[in-house]
């Protein structure tokens, strides 16, 4: 478990300098086009860029803290520190979006031009080659850990994939087409696509802070995997969640009245080594109950038989 969660914190590491050295080249590149050009939808590309580089900063230094070990105030790990950079990310998104959404409709009433469309649309395609590498790097990450973190900075750099197309299309209907109001609507449009984005990832964010449980399926696959050992006579309070890069799982087990405490604990140790297998990065309590006993009544939790077809019910 240890190594595993080591090699998933390099692996966000990595991905998070990946993002804050993108993000510091395509501000420099957009930082020109936009004195250049005039562009409303450029100059939105560029503060989202700039906010990109702030945000990926944050991640850098939220999964760096994410990755470090479990230590005697934190005993689960420091793994939510992903959740709150998202968030910080959300609030960054959010004020790009107001700000660049304020200024189109204020260039609407200038009815202004841009300029040197060449130069606008060069720079966006140079910018959409080099999101491109990055995302595709990024997915594999997110593919190998989940990181939550590198999950949100993706999502901003996949809205700058149709920031950059935008900003194409508005230089190009604005100097080309003659339509001087493409380019505020352009990046109204922007504006809006930033605010959605945000709100995905702060739902993401706010459901591991909030400890949600797994999906249903991952849930069904680890319980029918938990209870496949045969001296298991039923499986009861599963409760699960995830931190950063790492999932924990913990559940009650039956096992047959008689049996000793030594061989119960076998039992414990080949089921863990069972679900390690396929859930590599899952850390898991078992808690052993022998067969028959009865939870306090009224717990809920306690009530639920999570026992899946074939395995022995509580009696």
């Amino acid at each position: 478990m240890s190594a595993v969660r080591d090699s998933h914190g390099a692996l966000t590491a990595r991905a998070a300098r990946a993002s804050v050295a993108t993000a510091a080249f395509l501000l420099l590149i957009k930082a020109f086009a936009a004195w250049h050009t005039g562009s409303v939808a450029m100059l939105g590309s560029l503060a989202d860029t700039g906010l990109d580089l702030l945000a990926s900063l944050v991640t850098l230094y939220g999964v760096r803290i994410a990755a470090a070990p479990a230590d005697h105030d934190h005993r689960f790990g420091h793994g939510k520190a992903e959740a709150l950079a998202a968030l910080f990310q959300v609030a960054l998104i959010t004020a790009s979006a107001v700000a660049i959404g304020w200024r189109a409709i204020a260039r609407l009433a200038e009815a202004r031009p841009t300029e040197d469309a060449e130069l606008g649309i060069a720079v966006s395609l140079a910018a959409i080659v080099v999101t491109i590498a990055l995302l595709a790097y990024q997915r594999r990450v997110v593919a190998r850990t989940g990181s939550l973190a590198v999950r949100a900075d993706s999502m901003h750099y996949q809205g700058d994939l149709l920031l950059n197309l935008s900003v194409i299309a508005a230089l190009a209907l604005d100097q080309y087409a003659g339509l001087t109001g493409a380019d505020p609507l352009f990046g109204i449009a922007i504006a809006l696509w930033l605010a959605w984005g945000a709100f995905k990832a702060s739902s993401h964010a706010i459901d591991q802070l909030m400890d949600r449980e797994w999906p249903e399926e991952k849930r069904a696959r680890f319980l029918a995997l938990a209870a496949a050992h045969p001296e298991l006579r039923g499986i009861h309070d599963l409760r699960t969640r995830r931190s950063g890069v790492a999932d924990f799982a913990q559940f009650h087990i039956y096992v047959a009245p008689e049996m000793s405490v030594a061989d119960a604990h076998v039992v414990m140790d080949e089921v863990e080594a069972t679900i390690a297998r396929e859930f590599p990065d899952v850390e898991v309590f078992i808690h052993l109950d022998p067969e028959g006993q009865i939870d306090q009544p009224g717990n809920a939790l306690a009530e639920t038989d999570l026992t899946p077809p074939g395995i022995g019910k509580e009696t």
